[in-house]
């Protein structure tokens, strides 16, 4: 993977936790700056750990021990597939 260095301006405060020298803190910092395009729908989890050097299901295993959700849904709207999934597969609700 090819890589390209980016300056930008953050507040000094930040500096220490943004020069990583342990590639799995790396790959958790890189990991967290694509997590708001991937939940806006501009990339898909699979471009993400494409561009990350990772399994898509490695970058999601990821997400979920930072506690980020894969399914984003609310109680209810997970009650309302499951219903439908039950209804499809002709069990009872």
């Amino acid at each position: 993977m090819t890589m390209t260095k980016v300056e930008i301006d953050i507040p000094d405060e930040i500096v220490p936790y943004t020069v990583l020298e342990d590639k799995d803190a790396q790959i958790t910092r890189n990991a967290m700056l694509v997590y708001p395009y991937i939940k806006r729908g501009v990339m898909s989890y699979g471009k993400a750990a494409e561009m990350l050097g990772l399994h898509k299901v490695d970058l999601i295993a990821l997400y979920g021990k930072l506690e980020l959700p894969y399914f984003d849904e609310t109680e209810e709207e997970y009650e309302e597939d499951l219903a439908v999934l039950k209804k499809l597969r002709g069990a009872t609700v």
